[in-house]
């Protein structure tokens, strides 16, 4: 048995003597505490086996069986140790993420499918993350990804032990969540007329002609929530203000600052239409804010920041009166007031605003965590202030872009190209901060920007393999990395991704 890991683990090793037949007649036995990972485990398994493991509560000591424990205290939130001997496999960890993450590396030893059982050899692994945030990010206001798409992906992150699922849930094409206060947000903001899918020769745009939308209930975001919940996912909504948010001045034109009417927009870009500064429009973002706490118990809330130009707010006597109001100087200082606003709002509630780089401007909110889309200076800038970073450049995060300058007709990109080699060499953390700056560096994140994703295939083509080598390298120790033995265990690992139904691109010669 060849073992190829995806992301490879921190200690890996052989042992002597027989190993452990492994099929759907063993048990899964579960400590206190790691029940739910034991059924998903045995759930997970009932596609290897064609049947699913029984969950028990405890057993004798003799039987051989698959044990979860948290009894260890030196693996950290999301290590894990996995022995495979013949009297069993045990997956030891201090807390159920671990245990959860050691069923993935279980479950990756197996094959795709084996009705009569297999058998894994005698090993050992021990294993943690360098990171604690390993992200991916879905767009699906820009083409609505159905909740069945997103419980698969969540899937498939968790195998790879990716732990953070961001959704940008608005913009100025779609808004996909239900809020019960405002619902226009839906019945108006969640569809447009029409798609952009070319552009001539001459640059005019081409449009398809086909209305599209879709939105997620409240009762959908509660599934999507625990279904990542049970596998130690966290999802963390972003509504995109003050830019970004056509879809919501479509259904409120008062939000806006003419007041008139004006539709979802239809094609991509950015977009000059803003949110004014108004006290009632920065309580129904405070409004719309406290319906996605219910829903999310997400630490973070993402309140996005970014691409939010400024020139409606510079032609408004109103919004100049109102910069005047508040002593916030410009409408860089405008914009810096109203996430600040938001920033308190959250921090009073429990919760971590977290924006794009563009927060930084006129001044970062006090509790902020930044995300550093723009290269790696607004990650510099805000952890050399002392806040939390999520490193998350287009150099090398942006899966929007193709892999490779002759990509496939479906591989539609905003971008330049970025390859596979590059995304597994990403470092999160620049050369230039110091060890103590470094340690605000939370991890990384990998960009699914939907404009040229219209579909699920498409999507899968876009994200993975790529999101693989992204996942090893936020996992794994940054000195065992290795390009050549990593493209060989994806010659593997790539069949376990087809297994999953997952649509892989693999370019030539990667």
């Amino acid at each position: 048995m060849t073992i190829a890991l995806v992301p490879q683990p921190v200690f890996c090793q052989r042992r002597e003597g027989p190993g452990c037949r492994v099929d759907a007649s063993i048990p899964i036995v579960a400590e206190a505490g790691t029940r739910p990972e034991a059924e998903v485990l045995a759930n997970q398994l009932r596609r290897v086996f064609g049947r699913r493991p029984v969950v028990l509560n405890e057993a004798a000591p003799e039987l051989v069986a698959i044990r979860f424990s948290c009894d260890e205290n030196d693996l950290g939130d999301e290590g894990y140790r996995l022995t495979v001997h013949a009297n069993g496999i045990t997956i030891r960890s201090e807390r159920p993420a671990g245990v959860f993450h050691g069923t993935q590396t279980l479950l990756q030893l197996l094959p795709q499918t084996a009705p009569g059982g297999a058998e894994i050899p005698a090993l050992e692994i021990e294993d943690r993350p360098r990171f604690s945030w390993r992200g991916a990010m879905l767009d699906p206001a820009r083409h609505f990804i159905p909740m069945d798409e997103v419980l698969r992906f969540i899937d498939v992150m968790a195998r790879h032990h990716l732990n953070r699922l961001h959704l940008h849930l608005t913009d100025d094409q779609g808004w996909r969540i239900a809020i019960r206060r405002y619902p226009l947000l839906t019945e108006v903001g969640a569809w447009r007329r029409e798609t952009l899918n070319s552009i001539g020769p001459n640059g005019e745009r081409r449009y398809d002609g086909v209305p599209h939308g879709g939105f997620y209930s409240q009762d959908d975001i509660r599934r999507i929530v625990a279904w990542a919940a049970e596998r130690h996912v966290t999802v963390i909504p972003e509504i995109d203000l003050p830019g970004h948010m056509q879809a919501a001045i479509a259904a409120y034109p008062w939000l806006g600052n003419d007041g008139k009417p004006c539709e979802v927009l239809p094609h991509w870009g950015v977009n000059p239409h803003i949110l004014n500064a108004e006290e009632r429009t920065l309580r129904f973002c405070e409004d719309v804010l406290i319906e996605v706490m219910e829903l999310f118990p997400s630490p973070w809330i993402h309140v996005g920041g970014d691409e939010a130009v400024k020139q409606e707010w510079t032609a408004s006597p109103r919004i100049q009166e109102r910069i005047r109001e508040l002593g916030a100087h410009d409408e860089h200082g405008l914009q810096s007031h109203i996430i600040t606003r938001m920033d308190t709002f959250l921090t009073a509630r429990g919760r971590r605003l977290i924006g794009w780089d563009e927060i930084l401007d006129g001044g970062l909110a006090p509790n902020a965590t930044v995300m550093s889309w723009r290269g790696f200076a607004g990650g510099i800038a805000a952890a050399r202030q002392g806040h939390p970073v999520v490193m998350t450049p287009t150099s090398h995060t942006y899966f929007d872009y193709p892999q490779r300058e002759d990509a496939t007709p479906e591989q539609i990109a905003a971008g330049g190209v970025i390859p596979l080699e590059r995304v597994y060499a990403f470092e999160p953390v620049p050369e230039d901060l110091s060890p103590a700056e470094a340690t605000l560096v939370l991890g990384g994140q990998g960009q699914l920007w939907a404009e040229g994703i219209p579909d699920g295939a498409t999507l899968d083509r876009q994200a993975w393999p790529r999101l693989c080598a992204l996942a090893e390298a936020l996992w794994s120790p940054r000195a065992q990395r290795d390009w050549n033995d990593f493209k060989r265990r994806m010659v593997i690992h790539r069949q376990r991704l087809t297994a999953l139904g997952v649509h892989c691109w693999m370019p030539p010669e990667n």
